[in-house]
């Protein structure tokens, strides 16, 4: 009875014992399935994932850990080759290697079609799967089919340039998709010039369309930025950050719009962060301006003051321009805190003289669109804080007739007309306008609009019993 030698080897993959000639660790027919399956992903039994080296990495939920078990696993014979995996993937060794020992991946699409093409059981993720892989196959096809709509570009961002970029921008995401597969190599200027035209493009949007119009595509820009500004070369990073900076302000404004002061508080949050990494102090100023602004939706008059004054004081030069809306800023806190009307009169000249000397050297990322119209349509809600609602009522009507606000600017200042209207004794008048306001909130998606109106509706209470007053209350109940 011959003993079996204590050097007897065995198929890492089938079990069967091995030839004593076999130097390698697994048999020759394991050998030519797995030559076969190199152009792709084996098909895999299902306890190849239930061992302890698998459950471990996926337990982590890092990805690269994923893929290096995945590549040490008993079952394949022998470790497999970066290279290989990333042909599987559509990525280079250096990708894999990058994946596999740096931070976790957090893009939801590019872990999805890799857990995709790996076969990995979606009750293993700590992610959920689309149902039969539709979500792939719609944005790639939503994508080559929409044209130039701002949303397919924004999914196409998002997803870091994977699927067929949008036909209008084919020429441009070429770049584009280069650098955001590779930002230290080819992140340059021509991308941080193509997120800045997307974010003046997202900025025109607004004004007629609504926040929500605008918001998919700056928030996929923000999020660009946001995943890439750690690989890029260090001078591009400061020049990336200072085009996050404005995004991320602009994305706190639309938010603002639509009512969510908590998003907005923590985008300008982000936007200072940026704008101290970007080494930008004017912008730092400008956004304790945008805070100070958001502190009058909640009547917060303390903190809209302080910040004005303290946008005002910091170490920072402003440009002329922004200076101008900082000093009107500060008046309508002044007003709002019961100065004098000659005190908040005061400031609102000092703001006219500013916005008079203002000329074309301003740092144009800093320049809002601040202007005499603009001026004049928050001196009115100066007037109406200070108890002359009267005045107001002119001001805003002469910008109104003006025609020189966007659409959704238009409905806004509208319902501030109509709450001075209201505060001046004429009711119907009042409901006349804010009715019309309604009209173009719900268009323009604007619930800081709406939320003017509700306050217009509370000041209209005496008189209910009013035609024009019931009309406005009947036109908002649908919204509310």
């Amino acid at each position: 009875m011959t003993e079996t030698p204590h050097n007897q080897r065995y198929c890492a993959r089938c079990g069967n014992r091995l030839s004593r000639y076999n130097a390698e660790s697994v048999c020759g027919a394991c050998e030519v399935t797995v030559r076969g399956q190199r152009h792709r992903p084996p098909t895999l039994p299902p306890d190849f994932w239930q061992t302890d080296q698998m459950r471990d990495a996926l337990a982590t939920w890092h990805i690269g850990r994923v893929f290096f078990a995945y590549r040490n696993h008993p079952y394949h014979g022998q470790q497999l080759p970066q290279e290989l995996m990333g042909s599987w993937l559509g990525m280079t060794q250096v990708q894999i290697s990058r994946i596999e020992k740096g931070s976790a991946p957090e893009q939801l699409s590019k872990l999805t079609r890799w857990a995709q093409i790996l076969r990995i059981p979606p009750e293993l993720l700590w992610f959920k799967l689309p149902d039969d892989g539709g979500s792939a196959a719609v944005s790639v096809e939503y994508a080559s089919t929409t044209g130039n709509n701002a949303l397919a570009l924004a999914h196409w961002l998002a997803s870091d340039g994977i699927g067929i970029p949008p036909i209008s921008h084919s020429d441009d995401l070429d770049r584009v998709s280069v650098a955001l597969e590779d930002a230290r190599r080819y992140f340059d200027g021509s991308v941080l010039e193509f997120f800045r035209a997307q974010l003046a493009r997202c900025k025109a949007d607004d004004g007629s369309l609504g926040p929500a119009e605008a918001l998919p595509l700056t928030l996929a820009v923000l999020g660009a930025i946001r995943r890439h500004s750690k690989d890029v070369q260090s001078d591009v990073r400061r020049q990336l950050l200072a085009v996050g900076s404005d995004g991320a302000e602009f994305a706190g404004w639309l938010y603002r719009d639509l009512h969510d002061p908590v998003t907005a508080t923590f985008l300008y949050d982000r936007a200072m962060e940026w704008a101290q990494a970007a080494g930008s102090l004017p912008m730092q100023g400008y956004v304790l301006l945008k805070k100070s602004q958001m502190a009058y939706d909640s009547r917060d008059a303390g903190t809209l003051l302080g910040l004005a004054q303290a946008a005002k004081e910091g170490p920072w030069q402003l440009p002329m321009r922004v200076q101008a809306e900082v000093v009107q800023q500060e008046a309508l806190g002044l007003a709002m805190i019961g100065e004098s009307a000659t005190a908040v009169e005061q400031s609102l000249g000092q703001a006219q003289h500013l916005l008079t000397e203002a000329n074309g050297t301003d740092d144009q990322a800093l320049v809002s669109y601040f202007n005499e119209s603009t001026l004049l349509v928050r001196s009115a809600c100066c007037y109406t804080e200070a108890g002359k609602p009267q005045r107001a009522t002119e001001l805003f009507g002469q910008v109104l007739a003006g025609g020189g606000l966007s659409r959704r600017d238009a409905g806004f200042f509208s319902a501030r007309q109509a709450k001075a209207l209201a505060l001046s004794g004429e009711p119907d008048e009042a409901a006349t306008v804010a009715t019309k306001s309604v009209a173009v909130a719900r268009e323009t998606r604007s619930e800081r609009t709406m939320n003017v109106v509700v306050d217009v509706v509370r000041t209209l209470a005496p008189w209910n019993h009013r035609p024009n007053v019931r009309q406005l209350r009947e036109a908002l109940m649908p919204s509310r």
